[in-house]
């Protein structure tokens, strides 16, 4: 949310751009995740005089950019990606790729899953084992000690 308070004949300036701070703030995200994400091309800050200040494309950008690493892309793919939609104003290579990737993403993660369930059905195996041990060695020392 860009702010819209007048200091000192700045609200044109912030009516438009964002700084570190209020993009951080905006994104529930620290200024330094910006920086890093500046830092790897990923967005672009104008400068005004020495300050950095963020558009609303830059917030959309970086918006998209915490998505896909929240849903497990890389920053390559995210890159690629926004890339794209620089270089395609129809963005149809942009939806082909996502589809793709998103595709992909899925059939890992329901790979992941079954392995997952595998594994969880393996220990609870195990555990009821263990527990059936532990009844049953129980049960002897009790014996043993009447």
């Amino acid at each position: 949310m860009a702010s819209s308070g007048k200091r000192g004949g700045t609200s044109a300036l912030t009516d438009t751009f964002f700084t570190v701070t209020q993009l951080a703030r905006d994104l529930s995200v620290t200024p330094r995740t910006i920086r890093f994400y500046e830092d790897k091309g990923l967005i672009t800050p104008r400068r005004a005089g020495t300050m950095r200040v963020y558009t609303k494309r830059d917030r959309a950008r970086m918006a998209l950019i915490l998505r896909g690493k929240r849903l497990g892309f890389s920053l390559r793919e995210i890159k690629d990606y926004l890339d794209l939609y620089d270089l395609d104003p129809s963005q149809s290579e942009q939806i082909r790729l996502l589809l793709k990737k998103v595709q992909d993403r899925l059939e890992m993660l329901e790979d992941q899953r079954l392995a997952l369930e595998e594994t969880i059905i393996e220990l609870k195996d195990i555990e009821e084992q263990a527990l059936s041990a532990l009844a049953s060695s129980e049960t002897g020392d009790q014996k043993a000690a009447g």
